[in-house]
């Protein structure tokens, strides 16, 4: 069973996992993400853990700062971001569940959000249709990313 937390402290040894090189071109570690917070200091970026069977699993934000408006004009969206699952256990459907999840997430703890947004790398093929099935939209909007070009996709709530 999946399920989401705020990250508390104490899940700092069980998000610190190591992503290869290819999962770091698409994302950011649980470290980099939390120094994010740290260092911009503004309140508007809220760390998620991701449980399963208890155990802690994974990793994501949601940023509600100006960054989104790179991909959205609504004030009223939060920037999912550096989502990971664990290595040692991904290929569970732990990612699928948990953006499933995050729905419900948003509109309990976020009353005044209405939409999610996100970007994908145009080569991470199986997070872009991981999107898709659960519910994200893809209109044709694209931007380059560290890495390369990246979709813009959203999901209203």
């Amino acid at each position: 069973m999946v399920r989401l937390q705020f990250f508390s402290p104490e899940d700092l040894s069980g998000v610190n996992y190591t992503l290869n090189e290819l999962q770091l071109q698409y994302t950011s570690t649980a470290e980099f993400a939390l120094n994010r917070i740290s260092q911009r200091n503004t309140g508007l970026e809220f760390a998620v853990t991701i449980f399963y069977n208890e155990e802690i699993a994974g990793f994501f934000t949601l940023d509600f700062g100006e960054d989104k408006l790179d991909l959205t004009d609504n004030q009223n969206s939060t920037l999912l971001r550096s989502l990971s699952i664990n290595p040692e256990i991904q290929g569970k459907g732990i990612g699928k569940s948990a953006m499933i999840q995050v729905d419900d997430f948003v509109r309990k703890n976020f009353k005044d959000c209405n939409e999610i947004v996100l970007a994908v790398n145009q080569n991470n093929i199986s997070a872009y249709e991981l999107y898709l099935k659960v519910g994200y939209q893809y209109e044709g909007k694209t931007r380059i990313g560290r890495s390369g070009p990246q979709y813009l996709m959203f999901k209203r709530l």
